[in-house]
């Protein structure tokens, strides 16, 4: 009695967990493009949407895209042309990307500093006026010490944007009056 009780309880038990494989790892499936009878065009695989997989996206530019010649060095020249509306646009992204640890000015006295996180070099040292603006660029887009990459986040244009914002912050840190159009210098002598 005692061995039949045992050889049910085993009997079932061996059942009970048999029928619970689910076999998801052996479910139907087909091999990368091979043909099926299910679509009606017997493709297996579903075509790709129409403007969901950039095509044509090639980043020729090099300097454009990486900041750095196609030998590898930094740009000293902006890739693209800068106007009024590129240094609004700069400005836009740096307060929102930058300025979080670079505070308004490029000084590095952002809030998150303010906070305890490490803070970062002033843009007015005269180590970072020297650098060419591709170098900028690629910190935006590879990141550097403690600061992450912003690749993802923030388009080619809109980086340029932001190195440009950034060469205007550090020439307005030390511009004269001789920096000024002669018509705004005679405003600015006058008072108004």
């Amino acid at each position: 009695m005692r061995r039949r009780t045992l050889f049910v309880a085993t009997a079932l038990g061996v059942a009970v967990l048999g029928g619970c494989r689910q076999d998801m790892h052996d479910q139907p499936r087909y091999k990368p493009l091979a043909a099926s009878a299910f679509f009606g065009d017997g493709r297996s695989a579903r075509p790709i949407i129409e403007d969901t997989v950039a095509r044509g996206h090639l980043d020729i530019d090099t300097e454009f895209y990486t900041g750095k010649t196609d030998a590898g060095k930094l740009v000293e020249l902006f890739p693209m042309r800068v106007t009024g509306g590129v240094l609004e646009r700069g400005q836009e992204r740096f307060g929102i990307f930058c300025s979080p640890c670079h505070d308004r000015t490029g000084s590095g006295h952002g809030i998150v500093v303010r906070r305890g996180f490490k803070q970062p070099p002033s843009f007015h040292i005269d180590r970072l006026r020297e650098m060419p603006v591709g170098h900028f660029f690629d910190v935006v887009t590879h990141g550097f010490g403690v600061m992450p990459d912003y690749r993802e986040q923030i388009e080619p244009t809109d980086r340029w944007a932001i190195v440009a914002y950034v060469r205007t912050l550090q020439r307005s840190q030390r511009a004269t009056l001789a920096d000024v159009p002669p018509e705004q210098a005679a405003k600015l002598k006058a008072g108004g």
